[in-house]
């Protein structure tokens, strides 16, 4: 189970139901919060739904809010259709990015089954999807030694070769490579060269 989302407080305005992913770069997020209905989420992954999702494809293409109600991209799949029968009969999507064209994007889609999201709402949904995406953005701070030594240990090398190929001590490294975790908030140093990776950091 998800944890909730520091600051989020989302479903306080999607009863029926969110999904949020944050700093999504490449291919993945650093983050990603589904409180979709569990019957949903299964229909929608066991029909390959993704691909044709005209949510997912607004927010992808857009920056802003809008609500499901007023998309107007071909829906071929019924997705739109399809989620009304799960209870997600209104709804929101809401995007932002770090506004350089290299930028991480950050996605939500926010469901009610009882009316449509109002003006207010919006706003709100809106103001903390671009906080999370905020706080969450990854350092600035970390050296080059640093992200070099994360970059090596990605590449698969241990911490002696590393060690050797920059004729340091094991200890340099070691001291490295927990500077780089502790800046990027990782817990494991294998989750700090993926969250260094998933960032464009490495």
């Amino acid at each position: 189970m998800e944890q909730p989302l520091e600051g989020g407080d989302f479903a306080r305005f999607a009863p029926a139901g969110y999904y949020v992913a944050l700093r999504i770069g490449f291919a993945f997020p650093l983050f990603e919060y589904n409180a979709l209905p569990e019957r949903w989420v299964e229909h929608y992954t066991q029909k390959g739904l993704m691909l044709y999702d005209p949510v997912l494809r607004w927010a992808y293409e857009n920056d802003g809010a809008t609500r499901w109600s007023a998309l107007s991209l071909a829906d071929p799949r019924e997705v739109m259709l399809r989620a009304r029968h799960f209870g997600l009969t209104y709804g929101v999507v809401v995007a932002c990015d770090d506004r350089s064209t290299d930028g991480q994007r950050s996605i939500g889609s926010f469901a009610r089954s009882d009316r449509e999201f109002d003006d207010g709402e919006i706003v709100l949904l809106e103001k903390k999807l671009r906080h999370l995406h905020d706080i969450k953005a990854p350092p600035s701070n970390l050296t080059k030694a640093e992200l070099e030594a994360l970059r090596m240990v990605k590449d698969g090398l241990l911490l002696k070769e590393i060690a050797a190929q920059l004729v340091v001590s094991e200890g340099a490294v070691k001291q490295r490579l927990k500077n780089a975790r502790l800046k990027l908030g990782a817990r494991t140093g294998s989750q700090a060269v993926s969250m260094a990776l998933s960032a464009g950091l490495i």
